[in-house]
């Protein structure tokens, strides 16, 4: 197996891992926010974060067109997965991360003291995922997959969840589902992959989709938004401690990312693309900028990216039935809050 693929058994052992050490340090303390209890002292104003390549987030977004007033970025890095950004956020080594909605149930359910705070990324007629196989592929339903590998950026997230729903809804028995292998791929690997045979079906997304398409000799075996309709998958997340402590940081956050959420809506797509190009060429890590220019929508469902009960509602139903976390353990209401979010509000 080539080294860039890593067995569903290996990666879903590092994930509890990562996520039993998050839940570890978190509850230890070792997660940190400087400022007053309760807000009543001086407030973080310098907010931490891991960004994408090649990509614009977001909160970089809404830093730049200046939504942000007073609070500032700093970027420490680039994150390699949603489950290893909240992560990050939870143990304090970032001030906030994104995620499937599913990850951030799963951190939760560690003990990890986190809240949800606005929507991060979603799923619509542009911003999808597409679970793609080889134009003369003989796989043409959810019963051909069995025994076949799918590659997708990391296990117990997104894509995961997605082909679970899938293959149960198509009919395959729980032992079924089973013998159908889910692998990690980098997502820059994943064309690649599939094109050299290394996998049956490849979870493309956004530009590397829109690439791989244009390229042909693929096509969609389904999407997600075929499946579940257009709706928000994640969101941005921070400890509860640092909430308490700095309101009105977190408001300014919050706000402006909702902020940026309708810029993205309401702005031609060309001066939106030609935005973040900028953005990009700015902070100078000497990036390619030329997949922006397949950029279309950030999917996020629902007006300035507040959270409803759905969005995590379906993925607590998904991962009770999976017996990874106690069924009734959690109301969505317990895992998110709108508070923050005065976009609207006057």
């Amino acid at each position: 197996m080539p080294a860039a693929l890593a067995s569903t058994s290996t990666s879903r052992r590092q994930f509890l891992t990562l996520l039993g050490i998050s839940a570890a340090a978190v509850s230890c303390g070792t997660a940190t926010a400087t400022g007053g209890g309760s807000g009543s002292g001086p407030q973080v104003k310098t907010l931490k974060y891991q960004g994408s390549v090649g990509a614009v987030t977001l909160p970089e977004l809404a830093a730049d067109l200046g939504y942000f007033e007073d609070v500032k970025l700093e970027w420490v890095g680039n994150t390699i997965s949603g489950p290893q950004d909240i992560q990050s956020a939870a143990t304090g080594q970032t001030h906030f991360g994104s995620a499937f909605n599913g990850a951030v149930i799963k951190l939760a359910a560690g003990n990890a003291p986190i809240k949800a705070v606005i929507s991060s990324y979603g799923s619509d007629q542009y911003s999808y995922a597409g679970y793609f196989v080889l134009e003369d592929s003989p796989i043409r339903s959810a019963r051909d997959l069995i025994g076949k590998k799918v590659g997708m950026n990391t296990l117990g997230a997104h894509y995961q969840a997605l082909l679970d729903t899938y293959l149960s809804r198509n009919g395959l028995s729980e032992a079924d589902a089973a013998k159908v292998e889910a692998l990690v791929v980098p997502p820059v690997n994943t064309e690649q992959a599939l094109r050299a045979k290394q996998i049956e079906v490849g979870v493309l997304t956004g530009i590397l989709r829109d690439k791989a398409i244009a390229s042909g000799g693929i096509r969609p075996l389904f999407t997600d938004v075929d499946l579940l309709g257009p709706f928000s998958a994640g969101t941005y997340i921070m400890t509860e401690r640092f909430i308490k402590q700095n309101p009105d940081t977190v408001r300014t956050f919050v706000t402006g990312v909702a902020k940026a959420i309708e810029w993205s809506r309401t702005t031609p797509r060309e001066e939106a693309v030609a935005r973040m190009t900028e953005i990009v060429k700015k902070r100078g890590r000497n990036e390619d900028t030329s997949a922006l220019q397949y950029w279309r929508s950030y999917g996020i469902a629902e007006t300035g990216g507040r959270i409803p009960d759905k969005e995590f509602q379906l993925w607590l139903d998904w991962l009770g039935e999976r017996g990874e976390i106690k069924q009734g353990r959690f109301e969505p209401s317990d895992l998110y809050t709108n508070e923050f979010n005065g976009y609207g509000k006057g």
